[in-house]
C-alpha cells in the first residue's frame, strides 16, 4: 500500500506492538503495521470533535484492548473498526487484506454501531436493547471492541459542544454498554464507563466524590494493603489459600450506594473493596466462613 506512516503513527505503532508482544511474542508486526496504513488512508482527511486527527481514535481503542491482553485479530479489529461505516472500504476489501475472520468482527462491530437506545424508553426497554446486543454479538470479541470504543468516547465526550447530546449518550452509556460491560465481567471497561457518564449526568456530585477519594489516596495506600494482610491472614488460619487486593471504591459505585442507602458520603462503612480469591467453590464458602466469623456483619 503506498500510503506510509508519519514519525508519530510510527511511534504509536512501536508502542502498540510492543504492548502485545509483552503477552504474545509471537505477534505479526508486519499485519499490524499494514492495518495501521489501512486505516490510516482509510480515514485520511478526517477529523474528530476535538480537531485531532481521526485515526487517533483506533489506535487508543486498540490500546485499551491490548491493555486487557485481547488477540492480534482483535486489535487489528480496533484499528479497522470505523472504515465500513465512515469510510469508501468495503468488508470485501477488509478481507481480502486480512482475512474473513476480521472483516467478519468489523461487520458485526459495524451493526452494533448502527443501532442505539432511543429517548424515553425505560428499564425493561433498556434491558431488552441488551439482550438484542449479545445476541447479535456471535464472536464476545466484537462486544469488546464496542465496549472499549464507547469507552474513549466517553473519555473524549467533552469535545461534543452540544449539552443535550453529551447527556443523551451518557444515559446510553450508563443503561446499556456500562451494564454489559459487567455482565460479561470486564469490570475495568464498566467503571470507566460508570464514571464518564456519571461525571457527564451528576457533574457536581462527581467532582465533589472524586475530590474526596483523591484526599484519601495517600491514606489508601497505607490501609489497603494492611487490611489485605489481614484478610489473608483470617482465611489462612482457616485452612484456605488465597490472595487478597483491594481498591478504593469508583465514584459511580459510592454515589449509588448513597442514593439507596440515603446517607452521606462519611456515613457510608465501605468506600474500599476487597477480593479474595480461592482455589474452588468450597473454599469460596469456607472462607466466607472464617470472614463471618472473625468480623461483625455491619448493615
Amino acid at each position: 500500500m503506498a500510503y506510509r506512516l508519519g514519525s508519530e503513527m510510527i511511534e504509536a505503532a512501536d508502542a502498540l506492538f510492543n504492548k502485545i508482544h509483552a503477552y504474545d511474542p509471537s505477534v505479526d508486526c508486519d499485519k499490524l503495521v499494514r492495518a495501521f496504513n489501512f486505516g490510516m488512508e482509510a480515514h485520511d482527511g478526517q477529523t474528530r470533535a476535538s480537531g485531532e486527527p481521526y485515526y487517533i481514535h483506533p489506535i487508543a481503542v486498540a490500546n485499551i484492548l491490548a491493555d486487557m491482553r485481547l488477540d492480534l485479530d482483535t486489535i487489528i479489529t480496533a484499528l479497522l473498526h470505523d472504515t465500513v461505516e465512515d469510510c469508501d472500504v468495503t468488508l470485501d476489501s477488509l478481507g481480502e487484506a486480512f482475512g474473513p475472520n476480521i472483516a467478519q468482527l468489523v461487520d458485526g462491530v459495524t451493526k452494533l454501531s448502527r443501532i442505539g437506545l432511543q429517548a424515553g424508553q425505560n428499564s425493561l426497554q433498556a434491558e431488552n436493547f441488551r439482550k438484542l446486543l449479545l445476541a447479535m454479538s456471535e464472536d464476545v470479541r466484537v462486544l469488546l471492541v464496542k465496549l472499549a470504543d464507547r469507552t474513549h468516547n466517553m473519555i473524549t465526550i467533552d469535545h461534543i459542544a452540544k449539552p443535550e447530546k453529551r447527556t443523551r449518550i451518557a444515559r446510553e452509556t450508563l443503561e446499556i454498554y456500562a451494564p454489559l460491560a459487567e455482565r460479561i465481567g470486564v469490570t475495568n471497561l464498566q467503571h470507566a464507563l460508570e464514571n464518564a457518564a456519571f461525571g457527564v449526568l451528576q457533574d457536581e456530585m462527581a467532582q465533589t466524590i472524586t475530590a474526596r477519594l483523591d484526599y484519601m489516596v495517600h491514606e489508601s495506600e497505607i490501609i489497603i494493603p494492611m487490611i489485605s494482610v489481614e484478610l489473608q491472614d483470617v482465611v489462612e488460619r482457616g485452612g484456605v489459600e488465597c490472595s487478597v487486593s483491594g481498591r478504593l471504591k469508583s465514584p459511580y459505585s459510592i454515589w449509588r450506594k448513597m442514593q439507596r442507602k440515603k446517607v452521606t458520603m462519611d456515613q457510608l462503612s465501605d468506600i474500599m473493596a476487597f477480593r479474595i480469591l480461592v482455589p474452588s467453590t468450597a473454599d469460596c464458602y469456607q472462607a466466607l466462613g472464617s470472614i463471618h466469623a472473625a468480623y461483625p456483619n455491619v448493615m
